[in-house]
C-alpha cells in the first residue's frame, strides 16, 4: 500500500456523495480553515477552494462518484489523491460518523502522510473499462436464464436436456420438452431474453474490440499470445491493468490481482490469512478462467497441473497455475515480449 506524503500549505478532505459533498480544508498545523456542505457540481467546489488553490491537495474516498472530481482537479492542475476505501479504517471504524467528521479525517490523514492511495484510472480508457464490466454483468444475467431452464427441468424431474442449450441450434423442441402450459410460457420468455442478450453482447464485444485496437493494440496482441486467454479475457485484463508500468514489481501486480494469500504474522508466528477481498476481482476472475482454459489446449500444462495437484491438492494447483499465468502476463507486457510455453513451464 502506498501513502501520499508530499507537503502542501492546505489539505482538502472531501466526503463525496451523489447530490452533495462535504468539504473540509485544514492547514499545516491541522487547524480547520473551512468546512462546508455544498452541491456536487464543479462550480460550487471551485468556489469553495478558490482562496487556497495555489498550494492545495484534494482527497476523496474511492466511491462510485469520484470520477468528476478527479477530472476537475486534473483540468484545473490541482493535485488529487484517491483514498483506498478498504484501508481507511480511521473513517469506517470511528465511534461517531457523519459527513463533517469524515471530511476532516480525510484531510487529517492527508496532512499526516497516512492517506492510502488508490489508482486514479485516467478518463481516456475509463469509460471503455466500465463498458467491459457492464458486458460481464450482462453475461451473468444470460447465464442466470440458462441456469433457470436447467433448474426447471430438474424441478419437474424431466429427462436431461440432450444438448447444450447455450447454442441456439440445440434449442429446437425445448419449449415442448415441458408439459405444463405456464412452464412453456416461462421457457419462451427465457429463450427470448437469451436471444436478445446474445444480440446485444455480440455488438458490444465488436465495439469494445475496436476500441482496444485504438487504445493499445500491441498489448492486446501480446495478451492473445497466452494460451487460455481469448478475446474476452484479453479485453478484461487489458482494461483492468491500463498501464503495466504502474506496478513496479511483479509481486505488486499479483497482489493487486488477488493471486496471493496474504498472511497475518506477529513475533514470527502466522495467525492466519486476511485481505482476500482487497484487489481487483475482475483480474482474479480472468486469470482463474485462463488457468482452466489453458489446461484444455496444452498437454504439458495439464501434466504440470497434475504434478501440482499431487503435492497441493486440485484447488490449490489451479490457484498456483493462475498465479503463474498472472506473473507471465506481467513480464510479457513489461518486457514487450510474446508468450512462450517453454519459458512458462521452466520458470519458477
Amino acid at each position: 500500500m502506498r501513502f501520499y506524503s508530499k507537503l502542501h500549505k492546505y489539505y482538502c478532505g472531501v466526503d463525496i456523495h451523489a447530490k452533495t459533498i462535504y468539504v473540509c480544508i485544514i492547514d499545516q498545523e491541522a487547524r480547520i480553515i473551512k468546512q462546508k456542505n455544498i452541491k456536487s457540481n464543479p462550480a460550487a467546489f471551485m468556489k469553495a477552494i478558490d482562496k487556497y488553490r495555489d498550494d492545495i491537495v484534494v482527497s476523496a474516498e474511492c466511491m462510485f462518484t469520484w470520477y468528476w472530481l478527479a477530472d476537475l482537479c486534473a483540468k484545473e492542475s490541482i493535485t488529487f489523491i484517491l483514498g483506498h476505501a478498504l484501508y481507511m479504517k480511521a473513517i469506517h471504524g470511528g465511534k461517531a460518523k457523519n459527513d463533517r467528521i469524515d471530511a476532516y479525517k480525510i484531510a487529517y490523514l492527508l496532512r499526516g502522510g497516512n492517506i492510502p492511495m488508490a489508482y486514479v484510472y485516467p478518463p481516456e480508457m475509463r469509460a471503455t473499462r466500465d463498458l467491459m464490466r457492464r458486458r460481464n454483468h450482462l453475461v451473468r444475467k444470460r447465464a442466470e436464464l440458462l441456469g433457470h431452464i436447467q433448474n426447471t427441468n430438474h424441478q419437474y424431474n424431466l429427462p436431461p436436456l440432450p444438448k447444450n442449450i447455450r447454442f441456439k441450434g440445440n434449442r429446437e423442441g425445448l419449449i415442448e420438452h415441458f408439459r405444463d402450459e405456464c412452464v412453456q410460457k416461462s421457457m419462451e420468455m427465457n429463450l427470448f431474453l437469451i436471444d436478445h442478450y446474445n444480440s446485444i453482447l455480440l455488438k458490444l464485444e465488436h465495439y469494445i474490440c475496436k476500441k482496444a485496437k485504438v487504445h493499445d493494440h500491441e498489448a492486446l496482441l501480446r495478451l492473445l499470445s497466452v494460451p487460455g486467454i481469448g478475446q474476452t479475457l484479453a479485453l478484461v485484463i487489458l482494461y483492468e491493468i491500463h498501464d503495466i508500468r504502474r506496478f513496479p514489481r511483479v509481486q505488486d501486480f499479483v497482489s493487486y490481482s488477488r493471486l496471493v494469500k496474504p498472511s497475518k504474522e506477529s513475533a514470527g508466528k502466522i495467525y492466519g490469512h486476511s485481505g482476500k477481498k482487497i484487489g481487483n476481482a475482475h483480474l482474479k476472475w480472468a486469470f482463474s478462467e485462463a488457468a482452466v482454459s489453458m489446461l484444455r489446449g496444452i498437454p504439458d500444462v495439464k501434466k504440470y497441473k497434475e504434478k501440482l495437484a499431487r503435492k497441493h491438492g486440485k484447488a490449490k494447483a489451479l490457484s498456483i497455475l493462475a498465479h503463474k499465468i498472472g506473473r507471465a502476463t506481467y513480464y510479457i507486457l513489461k518486457r514487450k515480449e510474446v508468450f512462450t510455453i517453454e519459458k512458462f513451464l521452466t520458470k519458477k
